[in-house]
């Protein structure tokens, strides 16, 4: 049987009680690196996956597979994938997403908010200029400098807030206009665009 779990945006501290308790029971874990390293401090004993495609050669409905994922499983995350290729999912656990995290580190309300999807993945940023509020996730091919001159050349004019590593150590949210060169400071990131709509 399959759970697929989601382990919030990285800093151990932000999973849920329900996740950390199957992590400690769960028969067999696979996770990529990163998530991995996220819950060393409950269990080290987990398969480590690079691409998501292998995954798939890794499952056994003979055990109790519990497959980690960053954020939300359900958010632009593994769930699509593994229901695509047939795959019988027992449960979903949710977890706390980058963005969530970065919007209460913001102050700010997203309920009204485009969500765009750069990881791994092309969208049209020109989506943003018909939003007050667009929340993107980054990865190194699309990085926050990139999206900044894309948007400017859309004729888009306010403020990008862009939070690089969030709930780890090394955590750093700057404020930008939107134009503006932006430092990338990791892949693994956030951004949002705040739109000054006439």
């Amino acid at each position: 049987m399959l759970t697929i779990a989601g382990v919030g945006p990285g800093n151990p501290k932000y999973l849920t009680i329900d996740v950390s308790e199957r992590i400690k029971n769960a028969e067999k874990i696979i996770a990529f690196g990163r998530v991995g390293k996220s819950i060393e401090l409950i269990r080290n004993d987990y398969i480590v996956v690079t691409r998501v495609d292998e995954i798939i050669n890794l499952l056994d409905n003979r055990k109790d597979t519990l497959l980690l994922a960053s954020g939300d499983p359900c958010f632009y995350g593994i769930v699509d994938y593994i229901k695509k290729n047939a795959i019988t999912i027992n449960e979903v656990l949710p977890g706390l997403s980058s963005f969530q995290y970065m919007m209460a580190k913001l102050q700010k309300s997203w309920q009204n908010a485009e969500f765009i999807s750069l990881h791994g993945r092309d969208e049209d940023l020109s989506i943003a200029k018909d939003n007050c509020l667009t929340i993107t996730l980054i990865d190194k091919n699309n990085k926050p400098s990139y999206i900044s001159k894309e948007l400017y050349k859309l004729g888009i004019k306010g403020t990008m807030y862009v939070g690089f590593n969030l709930s780890y150590r090394d955590e750093k949210i700057i404020s930008e206009n939107i134009g503006e060169e932006i430092e990338d400071y990791s892949s693994l990131g956030v951004v949002v665009i705040e739109n000054e709509m006439d």
